[in-house]
């Protein structure tokens, strides 16, 4: 039996969104200046130039050799060793200093002596390890670092804690180490206490500055294995100077480093890199010189490296602070004439008023 189209019941509406429109490709653009909206599409459609990382890591740029500076030489305003002192701080952060009157006996002494403090076994150093309650004694070591296979570290101080807790772990060496580590460390003061005193006296610029006294403090390091000379480590080395530092505010850093293949100049703009002389100890400037100058003067990070050395080798960093009440703090602010401050200007016109009003109010009554 045919049904008929009337009986059939009546289909649902459909309520589905038309498909888009088409966008028409050839259509120009109703903009006037079409080639410049054109190019700035293109430009802005581009893809940029990604810069990786290793293209704007700080390069390693080698100079020649800072000069060589005679201590004696500071002490007389007629010899031109001021001006070097002056210029290379100015621009490299570092100089190299000789003739300094520290017998060299004495300093392959404590070198050799020093070697002693990395024999002590790593289940002993747990005691006198570093944290942020004592700033001094070994580093710790995070076993699978590369930085554990570069360098051994331990930070000497005139510290009460670090000498019981050292007595306890090296009891027959730590008294004759820390006796001509107190012996170099006060010669080491007293050659920094006088370019400071240099500095002060020809700067251009002078200003009071305090800072907390921190007191001198020697980093040691025990190099411990050859670098290549393709090697990364070179550049993670690089890294962590940059991003760790020193952990104490210092004046100056004087770098006892015989047998260094190279020193390493660390600074927030890249590092430069020198074959440092023999003899001579590299003087480094800290951040409270560039903080006294006004950065004038350069704040760096030095750090000897050693090359394809059959054995370890030591060096050491003494870190200088002058003392909060000494003299040869550096004064850096433009000598002008004493002037009086906004602030202290009200006051006076306050208690002036105040006076006024007073004199006025007595002399009525009187």
């Amino acid at each position: 039996m045919a049904v008929s189209p009337e009986s059939m019941p009546e289909k649902p509406l459909d309520f589905r969104a038309p498909p888009p429109s088409p966008i028409g490709t050839g259509r120009r653009s109703c903009v006037t200046n079409d080639d410049v909206l054109t190019e700035f599409l293109e430009h802005s459609l581009r893809v940029p130039d990604l810069i990786l990382p290793d293209k704007v890591f700080p390069r390693q740029k080698f100079i020649e050799n800072p000069p060589r500076v005679d201590f004696q030489s500071l002490k007389s305003t007629h010899s031109d060793a001021i001006s070097k002192v002056l210029d290379s701080i100015a621009t490299i952060g570092c100089f190299q200093l000789v003739n300094y009157g520290i017998p060299r006996e004495l300093t392959k002494t404590a070198l050799a002596t020093a070697a002693g403090v990395f024999q002590v076994s790593p289940e002993k150093r747990a005691v006198v390890t570093r944290s942020p309650e004592k700033p001094y004694g070994f580093e710790e070591v995070h076993h699978g670092e590369e930085e554990s296979e570069l360098s051994e570290e331990f930070v000497w101080g005139r510290d009460e804690i670090l000498e019981q807790g050292m007595e306890g772990i090296w009891p027959l060496g730590y008294s004759k180490f820390s006796e001509k580590m107190e012996t170099l460390m006060s010669e080491m003061e007293m050659i920094s206490e006088q370019i400071v005193q240099t500095l002060r006296e020809n700067s251009v610029r002078k200003s009071m500055y305090e800072q907390e006294n921190v007191g001198s403090v020697c980093y040691l390091y025990k190099h411990c294995r050859i670098i290549p000379e393709d090697s990364s480590t070179l550049r993670y080395d690089v890294i962590r100077m940059l991003i760790r530092g020193v952990d104490f505010s210092h004046a100056l850093c004087l770098h006892i480093c015989d047998g260094a293949s190279e020193f390493h100049v660390y600074s927030k703009k890249g590092w430069v890199s020198f074959c440092p002389d023999e003899d001579a100890i590299v003087v480094t400037a800290g951040d409270q010189i560039q903080a006294l100058s006004g950065g004038q003067y350069k704040h760096v990070i030095g750090r000897p490296i050693f090359k394809a050395e059959k054995e370890d080798c030591i060096s050491m960093a003494f870190l200088y602070s002058p003392p909060s009440n000494c003299n040869s703090i550096i004064d850096f602010i433009p000598e002008k004439g004493k002037t009086i401050s906004l602030t202290q200007q009200l006051i006076v016109v306050l208690i002036l008023t105040l006076l006024y009003h007073f004199l006025a109010f007595v002399s009525q009554k009187f």
